[in-house]
């Protein structure tokens, strides 16, 4: 039976990279995210064997069965609640896997008989989007000029991929592509076809386990403007039609303005108690002074009080 002391000697060895150097074989695995993954050990296990299982590039224990006593360590820091181990066959299983846990991992058995491990090299891959095809919006300014241009500018796009192709293609065979290997990082692939072809267009996006293809109408995008086009053509109306409505009515405004500086220089401003003349269509309508008179400034006494007698009211002819 293996000792505390020897075991812990045994662990620190494999830390240190004494086992598994870079001559060990490795099983490579590809899988998409969201997957779940078993990396199977194939070595016959004994009830007294130490079983450890290690996750680069942090050279961190992930997890370790002894006497079928499984210790899970820190897994979870990295992992939740992903992982789990059978304690009879030391293989392990990652469920819900995710981008992060792109790694190699290893695992050590040791037994008094002799010391296995192996080595798996996984890889998780993000799911891939949909890609989206548009069209340059510039050509959509005027119909002479889309008679004289008789190509149709579009351009391939996807958000935040990594490790994946984004590639044209006419029919089956390719016209340009481009690739990248960062983790996070946006991709555009520019195409011009002709307004009057026809050909079965495609943009393809893909990894090195799966793909989207987003296929290309050209009577849609090549002979219909973006509907964005279309907004800022009914916004901009809109617009002119309100700076000309603020214009005619400023206009209107000083006009009026001037006209009434003009009348009051001019000793036309209407007065109180002064013959005004308004014209009609149909007739003119005179209005004369209104005056009181005392007649022949004689004042009469009637009891004891004064009496003014006014003349009546003559109205002009």
């Amino acid at each position: 039976m293996i000792n505390t002391a020897t075991l812990s000697c045994l662990g620190l060895l494999i830390l240190s990279g004494a086992f598994g150097s870079d001559t060990d074989e490795v099983k490579s695995l590809s899988v998409m995210e969201g997957e779940t993954v078993t990396l199977n050990n194939d070595v016959k296990v004994q009830r007294d064997d130490l079983i450890l299982w290690t996750f680069e590039p942090q050279n961190t224990r992930i997890a370790q069965i002894t006497k079928q006593v499984i210790n899970m360590f820190n897994s979870n820091v990295k992992f939740g609640d992903r992982l789990q181990v059978d304690s009879q066959t030391g293989s392990l299983t990652i469920r819900n896997i995710r981008s992060e846990h792109t790694g190699l991992y290893r695992i050590a058995i040791y037994s008094t008989r002799e010391t296995a491990y192996k080595n798996f090299s996984v890889t998780v891959y993000a799911r891939l989007p949909v890609p989206v095809i548009t069209r340059d919006s510039s050509q959509c300014s005027s119909s002479s000029e889309r008679s004289t241009n008789q190509n149709c500018s579009l351009l391939c796009s996807v958000l935040n991929v990594g490790h994946v192709t984004l590639s044209w293609f006419k029919g089956n065979s390719l016209l340009s592509s481009i690739s990248v290997s960062d983790l996070s990082i946006s991709l555009s692939l520019p195409l011009e076809v002709e307004y009057q072809e026809n050909n079965t267009y495609s943009c393809v996006l893909n990894n090195p386990i799966n793909n989207q293809t987003k296929h290309l109408d050209t009577d849609q995008l090549c002979h219909t403007c973006p509907e964005s086009f279309h907004v800022n053509k009914v916004l901009a109306a809109c617009m002119s039609a309100v700076a000309l409505v603020v214009l005619v009515s400023v206009m209107y405004f000083l006009c009026r303005k001037r006209k009434r500086a003009a009348q009051k220089r001019n000793g036309f401003e209407p007065c109180v108690n002064t013959a005004e003349t308004v014209q009609t269509e149909d007739e003119e309508v005179q209005y004369a002074e209104t005056g009181f008179f005392r007649q022949n400034e004689q004042i009469k006494k009637a009891n004891g009080t004064e009496e003014a007698v006014y003349s009546s009211i003559v109205r002009p002819h």
